[in-house]
């Protein structure tokens, strides 16, 4: 058995409703993350210098030595940039969430003062500035709990929030396992929320993104000029808000650094955005930790089956009926690559289907044969399967007059002479009247196309099955 991680299914084909206070089309999470003084310097016990996310072009690491111009840069950010952008956001009374990294929060106590003062949201950035990549777990998870402490004995109270950013496989986890955070941030992969089952709990992730974000000025390929991320900005929220308009309201989160956009050329370009943002109506701005607020009380965590987290006699029990008294079907799903994507009826329908499609031509026979006739002796008698009963009544089968079951048994007995296997149909996607004109249009058909059509009927009773158990 080999288990796939990754989600790829996220919210499905029908994203929840976001419902932002008072119908906002649109929540745009204006995030500053707060590095100068955290990142890689021999200062601060470091082998190297700092070589990411700066004006200097192909930038590296100096070992053993400080950077004096790299220094330089991020010394900008807190002594400058931060200035500038605080002024900005009081002055339009914008809510902004800090990510902090929790040495550099240390070492500018004044900022810490103006975003405390401004009432802005100071959430955890980590411990330090640096790559989490190659930490073996007990590195990261000491590394995780130091910075919470240093946050609150700076901040005065722990952060509720986390971004690492230059994270490791293992961060996520480590972060939900630390506790007492309300959202994780060390994602990109959705516009809304979501929860992530961690450690035994709901965690409530809040994806964060590298696009609309400053640190494009220092990659390649990236921003010029501050017009061009400025049109970014505009346009990714132009797309959103129209979303928002036709009820599929969405997230916004833009990244901001104090020594990228702090400076004045490309600081134009974020107030443009700003305008444009402020000529609509139903634009909520908000921090990560209000925007967790509100996902956590509109739309809570939902105890669902997991079957990519059943163990095999646990699943084999659940869905081994789903293909009629064929337990092997499930079986062999089981061992498959499951994961989170298989956690839904059309995924696990996929999976059911593709164990049967890779079946001998005999053992998917055996399938056929294990469903019963329609209308035939064993629903007279009352020995079909809960589901089959079921599916037989919505159709009107279970109420039949006598002709219509003389002409049943008829096209039965007929059918199954010709064939080989009783007729099958997923009677749920018919009247009584469309199962009698397509038994009768089969029943001609000659016994390899037949063959297939049934095995397609199959699969599709299975996910019909699926869909009342399964989101």
């Amino acid at each position: 058995m080999t288990r796939y991680p990754r989600d790829l299914r996220g919210h499905g084909p029908q994203a929840p409703d976001a419902k932002w206070p008072g119908g906002a089309k649109i929540c745009i999470s204006l995030v500053l993350n707060y590095e100068e003084g955290g990142e890689n310097n021999i200062l601060h016990g470091d082998g190297q210098s700092e070589a990411f996310l700066s004006d200097i072009a192909g930038a590296a690491p100096w070992p053993g030595q400080r950077h004096w111009n790299m220094e330089s840069i991020y010394d900008y950010g807190a002594r400058a940039g931060f200035w500038r952008l605080h002024r900005l956001f009081t002055a339009r009374q914008l809510p902004v969430t800090i990510y902090g990294v929790a040495t550099a929060l240390a070492r500018n106590p004044e900022q810490v003062a103006a975003m405390q003062s401004a009432g802005w949201e100071i959430a955890s950035h980590g411990l330090k500035w640096v790559e989490h990549k190659d930490m073996d777990e007990a590195t990261e998870r000491a590394a995780i709990a130091e910075a919470i402490r240093l946050h609150t004995e700076v901040v005065g109270e722990p952060p509720r929030g986390w971004y690492t950013g230059r994270c490791s496989v293992n961060t996520v986890r480590l972060a939900a396992e630390a506790g007492g955070l309300d959202w994780i941030s060390d994602t990109y992969d959705d516009d809304l929320p979501y929860w992530s089952r961690i450690a035994g709990r709901d965690q409530l992730i809040i994806p964060y993104t590298l696009e609309a974000n400053d640190m494009r000025f220092a990659t390649a390929p990236g921003y010029i000029t501050g017009e061009q991320f400025g049109q970014y900005l505009c346009d990714a929220f132009d797309v959103l808000y129209a979303e928002g308009a036709a009820g599929m309201a969405k997230m916004m989160s833009v990244g901001l650094h104090n020594r990228l956009i702090g400076r004045p050329g490309k600081i134009a370009g974020l107030m443009k955005f700003l305008d444009h943002a402020a000529k609509h109506e139903g634009v909520w701005f908000a921090t990560r930790s209000e925007i967790a607020a509100h996902w956590a009380a509109t739309h809570p965590p939902v105890d669902q089956e997991r079957p990519s987290e059943m163990d095999q006699d646990t699943f084999v029990a659940r869905f081994g009926g789903i293909y009629e008294h064929s337990p092997w079907v499930a079986e062999r799903a089981f061992d498959m690559e499951l994961g989170p994507a298989h956690d839904s009826a059309v995924g696990l329908a996929n999976a059911l289907a593709r164990a049967f499609r890779s079946a001998s031509h005999d053992e998917r026979l055996s399938v056929l044969c294990a469903h019963p006739d329609l209308a035939g002796k064993l629903a007279a008698a009352k020995r079909l399967t809960t589901e089959s009963t079921a599916e037989q009544a919505s159709a009107g089968l279970d109420a039949l007059t006598d002709a219509e079951r003389a002409r049943f048994t008829e096209l039965n007995d007929a059918y199954m002479a010709h064939h080989g296997f009783p007729f099958i149909i997923a009677v749920r996607d018919h009247t009584k009247a469309g199962i009698l004109a397509a038994f009768e249009a089969r029943l001609a058909q000659d016994t390899a196309t037949e063959f297939t059509t049934a095995c397609k009927q199959v699969e599709r009773i299975a996910a019909l099955r699926l869909s009342e158990i399964l989101p």
